[in-house]
């Protein structure tokens, strides 16, 4: 095709992308709504791929047999290992490699780091330049602080270790083996194997506080009124 214009190069676009996605479906993988998806020169799809509507495939993306991809994922310089599942609504960026049976779900963010075999972030997390064992489970909220206006450090999660909801791992930080961090903890240094670490402030408990107040701002507010 000539092409000498903005228009004509998205018609181009179109046309080859039409052709990629036909040859996607040869080749044993299955696309939901082959019209939404968006592949690069580069895309390497396994068979028996499950691939939902509104996926997007930036430069460098290889995916292995039998992974599903959900619907409005954006994945670009990712590997992907057999039986891996992603999303729905996962951004994969450049330097992010899920091991066998991993597993990134809705809203989580993965940069330049190694989700091992059948580790999980299934929701709502940021994990950037880490390592996380094979069996980790990071859960909901948790952030990898990897960056100080300045440099990038390196996380490293042992297998199996359980990371709490709303956890902040700020690096250079290690996490062992089948060690636990209690939800809601900032983590500033290492964690020995099999240990918990809990980083909150006191929990006070004034019994009687919050009626005293509803009752004080109440009469406070009809006394304004009246």
């Amino acid at each position: 095709m000539g092409i000498n214009s903005r228009a004509e190069l998205a018609e181009a676009e179109s046309r080859w992308q039409q052709r990629r996605r036909k040859q996607a479906m040869d080749d044993g993988a299955s696309l939901i709504a082959p019209e939404t998806v968006w592949f690069a020169f580069d895309t390497k799809l396994g068979r028996d791929v499950l691939v939902e509507p509104n996926v997007v495939f930036g430069p460098g993306v290889t995916v292995a047999d039998g992974v599903k991809i959900r619907a409005f994922c954006h994945i670009e310089g990712a590997s992907l290992a057999t039986g891996v599942e992603v999303g729905p609504y996962a951004r994969l960026r450049p330097g992010a490699v899920l091991e066998e049976k991993a597993k990134v779900g809705n809203f989580v963010e993965v940069k330049k780091a190694v989700m091992g075999k059948g580790a999980k972030a299934n929701h709502l997390s940021y994990i950037g330049d880490a390592e996380v064992g094979a069996g980790a489970n990071i859960g909901a909220g948790t952030i990898t602080c990897n960056y100080d206006g300045y440099f990038k450090y390196k996380t490293v999660i042992g297998e199996r270790a359980f990371i709490g909801s709303n956890s902040a791992l700020v690096a250079p930080v290690k996490i062992g083996a089948d060690a636990i961090v209690a939800a809601g903890s900032a983590v500033t240094r290492d964690v020995m194997d099999g240990e918990l670490r809990i980083v909150r402030g006191e929990q006070l408990v004034k019994p009687g506080w919050a009626d005293r107040f509803h009752d004080a701002m109440k009469k406070k507010k009809a006394e304004k009124q009246g």
